[in-house]
């Protein structure tokens, strides 16, 4: 079933959370371990995220250089086959711009569709480690707006090769990002905001946005994309702190605001433990308010660990 009419068909608010594929080396059952506590929650869905390929130059000892592979996650698609496969759950994959040529992110469009992953979230993704600004293969979508664009083309029966006889369609749920707190890259906050109706006329169906503490900020930017004509659903991003030094961290990472009252709570605790506790109880509360606000899901930021969404969800859900 598409994300969209998981949506439609509540009348509550659903729960759902992200995970990151392992690292090269990994193992798929460590991966599950931090699914399965979650799974008595009841899961609309898992969003599988995508992070591209790094490389350095080595030199060897001729003088010349191999481009080496320094971070490789597993395929984002085998992934989740593999969660459909064991936990019988919608996967929601990442798409991203980095790193692909329209090529490559045609083929992997056509493995989804292939396997009946139906959803999809299609994200720009983060810059090349050491780029000022965003480059993108050669042959690669720009931005997100033109990654939603092939989708929908996809959607319609239109591939990249023009001259493709009897072209099946497919029929993608597609989701975009939003950014309460205004994407690192935006001028301001209207032109991001009008970067985004872009990608709902373009064919975006739901909106997941990035993590942020402080739910005024969220019911702010909820209330500008209603004025703007965005009425798609729009799905908070959660994500509870669990370390003091993720005080310092998540705000330059993810372009976020910590509240005033969240810093001066974690400022009298002297341990990650006591952060943990605090962390936690704020989320909690925000959550509450959330869901009292009617969102249709609370989606969770696990970052690969699973306890503290046990936590704050048993309470919830």
């Amino acid at each position: 079933m598409k994300l969209i009419d998981h949506i439609k068909s509540s009348d509550q608010t659903l729960f759902s959370f992200e995970i990151l594929p392992p690292l090269k080396g990994g193992s798929i059952d460590k991966l599950f371990r931090g699914i399965e506590p979650l799974m008595e929650f009841n899961p609309s869905f898992v969003d599988v995220t995508y992070h591209r390929e790094e490389y350095v130059m080595r030199q060897r000892q001729d003088g010349s250089y191999d481009k080496v592979s320094i971070r490789k996650r597993p395929g984002t698609v085998a992934i989740c086959a593999a969660i459909m496969q064991r936990f019988d759950v919608e996967a929601i994959p990442h798409i991203i711009c980095g790193g692909f040529s329209r090529d490559e992110t045609e083929n992997a469009l056509i493995d989804l569709h292939f396997l009946g992953i139906d959803s999809v979230l299609a994200i720009r993704g983060d810059n090349q480690t050491g780029e000022r600004n965003f480059v993108p293969e050669p042959n690669g979508n720009k931005n997100a707006l033109e990654l939603i664009r092939q989708i929908k083309d996809m959607n319609n029966g239109i591939y990249l090769d023009k001259e493709l006889k009897n072209p099946n369609p497919t029929g993608f749920c597609v989701g975009a990002a939003g950014y309460p707190e205004k994407h690192i890259d935006a001028m301001n906050l209207d032109n991001d905001l009008n970067f985004l109706k872009q990608k709902v006329e373009a064919g975006a169906q739901f909106i997941t946005t990035q993590m942020f503490f402080d739910n005024q900020k969220f019911f702010d930017f909820v209330k500008r994309c209603r004025e703007a004509g965005i009425d798609v659903p729009i799905i908070p991003g959660i994500k509870p702190i669990t370390k003091k030094r993720q005080m310092r961290n998540l705000p330059k990472i993810f372009n976020i605001d910590i509240p005033l009252a969240l810093t001066e709570a974690m400022s009298s605790v002297k341990t990650d433990e006591d952060a943990y506790k605090v962390g936690v109880e704020w989320c909690v509360e925000q959550c509450k308010e959330l869901k009292k606000e009617g969102v249709p899901v609370l989606h969770f930021y696990t970052m690969g660990m699973s306890k503290a969404t046990k936590e704050i969800a048993s309470k919830l859900f």
